[in-house]
């Protein structure tokens, strides 16, 4: 298994795993319950743990496919930048956890304040995952560029003058 190989399986656990555990994190305050609220605490520290598996393969699947021809570095490189915003945010996100995983435990008065600034971080990470995820599909996947009439390289501008020409 390579770096790229590796990237796909590991990044998008973070992704996920944030949405899934603000799911959690919500039914925890509506049931004003500290078990669900772990059951998403530890869900975001395996996040937090598969975007730093993410972001330490993500240089070997760039080298991989930097040069393919409908892959362009600014669009890996807009890319790594909201990913690097986004493993901040997970990796705090994955720390508040534990505490607030802890304070659960020992049953502190501050674990309610602990519990909301993690479901911020959630949120925030939840926004930034959307856009990372969105990017990193746009390296491979050109039909879902935003502009992706204009975002033909020369091979697929090629083809397509070649299918015009057998059309005629």
């Amino acid at each position: 298994m390579n770096d790229a190989h590796l990237h796909m399986v590991v990044n998008h656990f973070p992704i996920i795993g944030t949405i899934l555990g603000l799911g959690i994190l919500i039914a925890g305050f509506i049931f004003k319950n500290n078990t669900i609220k772990n059951t998403a605490y530890s869900l975001f520290v395996v996040g937090a743990i598969f975007s730093a598996v993410s972001m330490a393969t993500g240089e070997g699947a760039e080298r991989m496919v930097e040069d393919m021809p409908s892959v362009g570095h600014h669009i890996i490189h807009e890319h790594e930048e909201i990913a690097e915003k986004l493993a901040i945010v997970m990796y705090l996100l994955g720390i508040a956890s534990i505490i607030g995983f802890y304070m659960n435990i020992k049953e502190n008065a501050k674990a309610k304040m602990v519990s909301f600034v993690v479901l911020v971080l959630a949120l925030g990470a939840t926004v930034l995952g959307k856009s990372v995820g969105t990017s990193g599909g746009e390296i491979r996947h050109t039909e879902i560029r935003e502009a992706s009439a204009s975002n033909t390289t020369g091979v697929e501008a090629q083809e397509k003058e070649s299918h015009e020409e057998h059309e005629e």
